[in-house]
């Protein structure tokens, strides 16, 4: 397998994003941020894909930051921050993977720890092997939580057991991550593949306009008044309405036919 840190596919329809850093169980360091924020980006701009997929390599999703290569960081500079980083890296990443206009799936393979997480949560559909898991770990290294996860989290699990998790960080284990909700499905590892596959070729197959509105409205309505809200669907009910698909899935059902959509 090539030593690209990020690798990316694009095959009908569907991105994939694969951290790639096996032997470091796809911890985040510099090389591996700018490649991520790069395969994400990429895949928001790009018109042909109508679903991405963010997975890794190996026993780890992503552990989050490469605290080896921070330690040196601060090392050769003591007034070092991270806090660059999440300006330059981590912030642009997770907005673009939470507000692209298209479904988006986390495959975790394995541990998802920290930012690995914060990632995870950001995604429409989190498919976990069943030996797969999160860990909160930001108190365990004296960091505040980052990534988005201040926002995600507790829109998943509530504010109480966010502060919960984050405060007092231990492995959640699949079952457990399940239950939470902070998994939407949990197989065995040998059917990961599949069962991502199967999601994602029937996303990448609907009707992507629609899709990507009402993720958008979703997130649009937990910051917003009501009155706001019901503004913000008008426009994506405009936008909709004038696309392709709708008026092919309305023929379609006037016909009593099966709808195929272009994802325009």
């Amino acid at each position: 397998m090539t030593d690209l840190p990020v690798l990316y596919d694009v095959a009908d329809g569907i991105a994939t994003i694969t951290l790639n850093r096996a032997e470091a169980m796809n911890s985040l360091n510099i090389a591996t941020k700018e490649a991520l924020l790069a395969a994400v980006q990429r895949a928001a701009d790009d018109d042909t894909v109508r679903c991405v997929v963010l997975t890794g390599t190996g026993r780890a999703f992503c552990v989050g930051q490469d605290l080896k290569e921070h330690i040196q960081l601060l090392e050769n500079d003591p007034d070092s921050s991270l806090s660059s980083t999440v300006d330059e890296h981590y912030n642009p990443t997770v907005t673009a993977l939470a507000t692209m206009a298209k479904p988006v799936i986390a495959a975790l393979n394995g541990i998802a720890a920290g930012a690995g997480a914060s990632l995870a949560f950001a995604c429409d559909f989190r498919i976990l092997a069943d030996g797969a898991g999160f860990n909160l770990a930001f108190p365990g290294v004296a960091l505040s939580c980052d990534t988005g996860c201040s926002w995600t989290l507790p829109r998943l699990v509530g504010q109480a057991k966010a502060i919960e998790l984050l405060y007092f960080p231990s492995t959640i284990k699949a079952d457990q991550a399940l239950e939470l909700g902070l998994a939407t499905r949990v197989v065995p590892a040998d059917d990961l593949a599949e069962t991502v596959g199967e999601l994602a070729g029937r996303l990448a197959s609907g009707p992507t306009v629609s899709y990507g509105s009402i993720r958008q409205s979703v997130a649009y309505s937990a910051g917003h008044s009501l009155e706001d809200s019901l503004a913000f669907e008008s426009a994506k009910m405009g936008l909709t309405g004038a696309t392709r698909d709708h008026r092919a899935a309305v023929a379609a059902f006037v016909a009593k036919e099966k709808a195929t959509f272009e994802g325009r």
